[in-house]
Formats: structure tokens, sequence, C-alpha cells
């Protein structure tokens, strides 16, 4: 069930100066869409300078945690949110199934997959071959079908085949949409589960999650009391709170960044 979702400035200016009193934040957050504006060539993506600030002053904040949580492989995150070698700032990719955090570097598990994922990375590659603006991103655990430039019919026919590709080579893989795109993926991990690992790992006792798509519904849901729970641009959200782009979550973050420094 969709809970009701706030748009309020005030209200939502009014959540974020209460998490800023947590004794230890987790900032979460998901990366396309989010603090960066949807390209069409997905390796293109940087975050908005604003954006850029406030993580960098969050993370340098006491007691504060900052994350990015993303669908993307680890090494694609890391280079699409321009990590610095001493960066303070954690990443989960794969939708929580792979980390890179500070003061431990990678955690990445051996694809046992690795085999089927490759053969059914070609066939799907071999289905849309001809379909205009259609095209596979290969991804540590799976892959996914991004159709943003293709026409519709032809990209809805590509999906359907794909789909039954791999319910019936994969039955087990873990089936997700979002914009524009169709991923599958052997390993089960979500948002929510990277979230989780989080927040158990830093002891954070208020967490702030924003993100703009189907698969970080599964985080907003998993919010606890006294987290604060942000859904970017459109769409039926479990949300509290709602902004209208990238720009403004990067203008709220600002202000996050202010009152966690007791600026």
């Amino acid at each position: 069930m969709t809970a009701p979702t706030f748009t309020s400035r005030a209200g939502l200016e009014a959540a974020v100066d209460r998490a800023a009193k947590a004794r230890h934040l987790l900032v979460a957050l998901d990366f396309d869409g989010t603090l960066a504006p949807l390209v069409d060539e997905p390796m293109s993506a940087r975050m908005l300078p604003a954006a850029r600030d406030a993580l960098a002053r969050l993370s340098h904040a006491p007691a504060t945690t900052v994350a990015l949580v993303s669908g993307r492989t680890l090494e694609h995150l890391a280079e699409i949110s321009e990590r610095d070698p001493d960066s303070r700032i954690h990443l989960a990719g794969s939708h929580g199934a792979e980390f890179w955090h500070p003061d431990a570097g990678s955690e990445q598990d051996s694809d046992d997959d690795a085999e089927l994922r490759d053969a059914l990375t070609a066939r799907a590659e071999a289905i849309i071959e001809g379909v205009e603006g259609a095209w596979i991103e290969h991804k540590r655990f799976g892959f996914g079908l991004h159709t943003r430039l293709a026409e519709p019919a032809a990209a809805a026919e590509a999906a359907a085949r794909i789909d039954e590709l791999v319910r019936v080579e994969a039955p087990t893989w873990r089936r997700r949409t979002g914009q524009d795109i169709l991923e599958f993926a052997s390993r089960h991990e979500g948002k929510d589960s990277a979230v989780r690992s989080l927040r158990e790992r830093v002891g954070a006792d208020v967490v702030v999650f924003a993100g703009d798509d189907v698969t970080d519904e599964d985080a907003l849901r998993s919010l606890e009391a006294g987290d604060v729970g942000i859904r970017v641009g459109g769409g039926e959200t479990v949300a509290e709170y709602r902004v209208a782009d990238a720009a403004a979550l990067a203008v709220l973050l600002g202000r996050l960044a202010e009152s966690r420094a007791g600026e």
C-alpha cells in the first residue's frame, strides 16, 4: 500500500533537522536520478556539484556516515562517483551484493554463476541485435536490458523474449524493473539489505535514504521509526517525503550538512 507522501518544504526541512541531531547518522543515497540527472549514456552520469559538495561535508562531519547504494557494479559506481583514493564515502554496488568501505576496501564474493551469466548475457545480446536504442549492460552477477532510447513496441518484444529466456534457463534469478531497464541477477540482495548492513556496521541510530526508482522502494520500505525516506521525482512510493529532482535533493543535503556541522 502506498503511504501518504508529503511535499511540504517546511515538513521535510523539519525532518532533516531532527535527523541532524542523531547520535550517529547514516546518509545512504541512490546515485542515478537521485544525485545525478538521468542521462542517455549511463557511464557519463556525474553527481551535481552541489550534491558532491554536500556529501563531502557530511562525510567529514562527526559521527556521520555517507554511502552510495546503487544497482551499478562496484567498479562502475566508483568511476561515475569519481571516488578519490582517500574518500570517506562507502559504496554499495549491485544492489548491496558488493561493498567498498573506507576502512576496509572492497568486499566482493565470487560469482558461482559466472558461466551461466556469460552465456545468458550473450544470448540476450543476440536477442536485441537490430533493436535500435536497446543495449545490454554487463553486471557482476547478471545483466540488464536498457531500452531508454528504443522504440516502445520493439523494446517490449525484446523484454518479453529475454524474460522468457531467464525464466527457462535461470528460474531462481532475481528479476528487477526500473526506469527503462529490466535486470536479472543470480544474487538476491536488495537495497534494503544494503542499508541494513551499513546501519549495523556503523551503529547508526538514524538513516536518511533517498532514491528515485522502483528498486529504491525496497530500502524506503525498510526504514525504521525516526528515519527519513525521500522519493526523488514522480512515481508511486512508500516514502513519507518527496522532492522534485536531483537539484532539489542537493539543496536539502546542503541543509543537512549545515545542521549536522552546527553551522
